[in-house]
């Protein structure tokens, strides 16, 4: 099983949500996948934003929280001037804040590979210009 993954917001949806595209894929994935999945504070609102229409979404991210499924090892309020020069410098992609976040995980070390449907993974990089390594489909 693969541990220290870093969960993005797109995979996290998938999960919960069965009728989002990728959500067989999602799911197979995260069987492969060690407990806990380390994400951010950014992941988790873009989460509950983009499933407010589905009616157990927040009880069961709240869930994944509260079993260790999930974990929040970041804060960005610690971190704000690193994840802004990032977005500055990824602005032609552009780089969400919550990417950024994931980015800046990656970099302290609060993991080493992000699960994501997000392809703007491949464009991004780590300090010393070091390939992100992901779990993505295709």
């Amino acid at each position: 099983m693969t541990s220290g993954v870093i969960l993005d917001t797109g995979p996290l949806v998938a999960i919960i949500d069965q009728d989002e595209q990728h959500h067989r894929w999602a799911v197979s994935q995260l069987k492969t996948i060690a407990p806990p999945l380390l994400t951010c504070d950014a992941v988790l609102a873009e989460a509950c934003f983009l499933l407010r229409k589905h009616p157990t979404a927040v009880n069961q991210i709240e869930r994944y929280c509260s079993t260790g499924v999930l974990t929040i090892p970041y804060s960005a309020g610690d971190d704000l001037e690193s994840v802004f020069a990032l977005m500055r410098k990824y602005r032609d992609t552009p780089m969400s804040f919550a990417d950024a976040c994931l980015v800046r995980m990656i970099e302290t070390g609060a993991g080493r590979i992000v699960f994501t449907l997000d392809g703007d993974f491949k464009i991004y990089r780590q300090k010393g210009r070091r390939r992100i390594d992901t779990i993505a489909p295709g």
